[in-house]
């Protein structure tokens, strides 16, 4: 009856595994099922453990980066909140310069600056230009005219 012990380990596992997201926990698991193998064969207590703490850094060591690579492959990264506006276009809807103004992004209207690209002269963008977001700094969006953006 051992065993049931190792089952039911795993199942507390599973239910840990479930809230925090972590495949090292999913290792755990399949070690207390490798324990529970043990008990059911008639192993010594001490030789469970052993089998199940040996078995779970195996697979730590050797299946978790492989799910992990797996994992990254199959969940494209979605960029969020402010970070997912760098790149969209927007219009000017009050005139921007270095020091202020504002952009249409999205349906919403958003402080905006322009980008400092280190020229001297403060060009000042006017209403109804096209610019496309170069970074979001704060509540402020950072934009340089369509086509003078930087890949860098």
């Amino acid at each position: 009856m051992d065993w049931l012990w190792w089952v039911g380990a795993a199942f507390a596992l599973g239910i840990v595994e479930i809230i925090v997201l972590d495949v090292v926990v999913l290792m755990l698991i399949g070690g207390a099922l490798a324990g529970a193998l043990a008990a059911a064969l008639g192993a010594p207590v001490w030789l469970q453990v052993v089998v199940a703490c040996v078995t779970s850094a195996l697979l730590v060591v050797t299946l978790r980066p492989w799910v992990l690579r797996q994992l990254k492959r199959r969940v494209p990264l979605t960029e969020t909140n402010a970070a997912a506006q760098v790149g969209r276009r927007a219009i000017v809807v009050a005139e921007v310069s270095e020091t202020g103004g504002r952009v249409k992004l999205t349906g919403e209207v958003w402080t905006a600056r322009l980008e400092d690209d280190g020229r001297p002269g403060s060009p000042v963008l006017a209403v109804g230009s096209e610019v496309e977001v170069v970074r979001i700094d704060g509540a402020t969006a950072v934009v340089a005219p369509v086509g003078a953006t930087s890949t860098a």
